[in-house]
């Protein structure tokens, strides 16, 4: 989201004007002084191992092949480690175990900060949430192809880390099952 997208102060809706805040240009409202300073919304991301396979799911009305790692947003006073394992269970439904910290990402593309997470799903079937997902699939670390933007980086840098040296793929490069 950019600029563009504010228009009127969500405070008192007088029309937004740009003006310089911390060195940066900002969105203000020179009626009740907001400022817009569009800081990034907080993401946790979830490599989620099960079985030598990792588990990527599929939004509801994406396009067949776009599969990627479970992922949300963190809650009002929720830690990211809680929030990581709050979304696993609620989008897939099984038990997990939060195995380390892979790294923190910028997306600028949705203004977003990314905390991912190598954690470890347990036994049982996946139950997909059927409010925000339609698909999964359980694949071997060989056959996973990082993207380079959003979460991508982070499974990336969590296959390096096992001694596997992928090329990025675009977003959406069919898994050979």
């Amino acid at each position: 989201m950019n600029d563009k997208a504010y228009r009127y102060c969500p405070l008192c809706r007088t029309e937004l004007r740009t003006a310089e805040h911390g060195g940066k240009s900002r969105l203000e409202c020179p009626a009740c002084g907001f400022v817009q300073y569009r800081n990034p919304v907080p993401v946790v991301a979830a490599v989620v191992e099960r079985d030598g396979n990792v588990i990527l799911v599929r939004s509801i009305g994406r396009p067949p092949t776009w599969f990627g790692l479970v992922a949300g947003f963190l809650e009002q006073g929720e830690h990211p480690e809680a929030a990581v394992l709050r979304e696993v269970d609620e989008e897939l439904g099984i038990p997990a175990k939060l195995e380390s910290m892979i790294g923190i990402y910028p997306f600028e593309l949705f203004n977003q900060i990314i905390f991912a997470y190598h954690v470890r799903g347990g036994p049982g079937a996946i139950k997909l949430d059927a409010s925000e997902l339609d698909a999964y699939k359980e694949v071997p670390f060989a056959k996973l192809k990082p993207w380079p933007r959003g979460t991508g980086p982070a499974l990336r840098d969590w296959l390096v880390a096992r001694g596997f040296n992928p090329a990025y793929a675009d977003f959406g490069t069919p898994i050979d099952d």
